[in-house]
């Protein structure tokens, strides 16, 4: 459900990162989230970005979100930084849950750089309830990491490469987890790639990306047909062309974002037909069951796919 919100406030955390609150404009509560939860942020310049929420889930009113400055912005982060200023008026998307915080006996926290976002909360909310749990908080320095200040120093050990010498050894790390540890991780490729490549089992591990990783698709692409399930009405998918762009093309809009496969804001119902799932969210038990895809990356294995959009 989209809503118009206020930036209440914006502040400067560390180097290019930007708090931004968010509040109703007639002071009305806000929908209530839970840790691990996003916004889609519906810039003025006409695009669209995912924010993990790092406030407290307990404050009904504010909804803060912390946004990096990317040396290589395609226009979110920049316009966020130069642009958003306190008093604007934005429409939002949210909030949806694709990281949930699970119970478990205890948390491993692995955070690098701005992927600190999603595991503030859950760090608050763990701690709230004096629950067993650590957290790894990489950056390339102590000054572009947020959030420092906020986090309980006997709980949190941080790593900065530049004190250290270079990144974490993540496989000493994460050599001797206790049984029942759940690790939650969330930063740039490498990081993750390395916390999936240390530990003995994956099916501990829950991570969350900001963009996808560099990986061949297991099948080359063909054309195929996408049928909208409101109207009938057939829209040819070219091979090359994604399906996303394809019911664009054909005056069809469907809310997107990342158009990487990683934020889930164009999952989409799949009526009939064999999605081939080429994103980086879904489970496996999901993709198995085949109820909803993510049109910016996936494609077909048959020759139609019926979905459920609206002409």
């Amino acid at each position: 459900m989209s809503r118009t919100v206020r930036i209440s406030q914006s502040t400067w955390l560390a180097e290019g990162v930007v708090r931004l609150e968010l509040r109703d404009p007639a002071g009305a509560a806000l929908p209530a989230w839970e840790p691990g939860a996003h916004l889609s942020l519906h810039l003025p310049n006409g695009l669209t970005r995912e924010y993990s929420l790092c406030g407290d889930p307990a404050d009904e009113h504010t909804w803060t979100v912390a946004v990096l400055r990317e040396p290589s912005s395609r226009g979110g982060s920049a316009w966020v930084h130069e642009r958003l200023t306190p008093g604007t008026l934005i429409e939002a998307d949210g909030p949806r849950n694709n990281f949930a915080l699970e119970d478990a006996p205890r948390h491993l926290l692995i955070a690098g750089g701005i992927g600190i976002t999603p595991l503030l909360a859950m760090a608050t909310s763990l701690q709230r309830r004096d629950a067993d749990w650590s957290m790894l908080y990489c950056g390339r320095s102590r000054s572009s990491m947020a959030f420092l200040g906020d986090l309980p120093a006997d709980r949190v050990r941080v790593h900065a490469d530049d004190e250290r010498g270079g990144p974490p050894d993540l496989a000493a790390e994460l050599a001797h987890l206790e049984p029942g540890t759940l690790v939650y991780c969330c930063g740039p490729e490498p990081l993750i790639a390395a916390v999936e490549a240390a530990l003995p089992d994956t099916g501990m591990l829950r991570v969350e990306r900001f963009r996808a990783p560099a990986v061949a698709p297991a099948t080359a692409d063909a054309g195929f047909d996408v049928v909208c399930g409101g109207s009938g009405r057939r829209v040819p998918v070219p091979a090359g062309v994604s399906i996303l762009d394809a019911l664009a093309g054909a005056g069809v809009a469907v809310p997107s974002s990342c158009r990487e496969g990683v934020c889930g804001t164009c999952e989409t119902k799949v009526l009939a037909g064999e999605p081939e799932h080429r994103d980086f969210l879904l489970s496996d038990d999901e993709k198995t069951a085949g109820g909803t895809m993510l049109i910016c990356v996936s494609r077909s294995r048959s020759a139609e796919l019926v979905l459920d959009v609206e002409d």
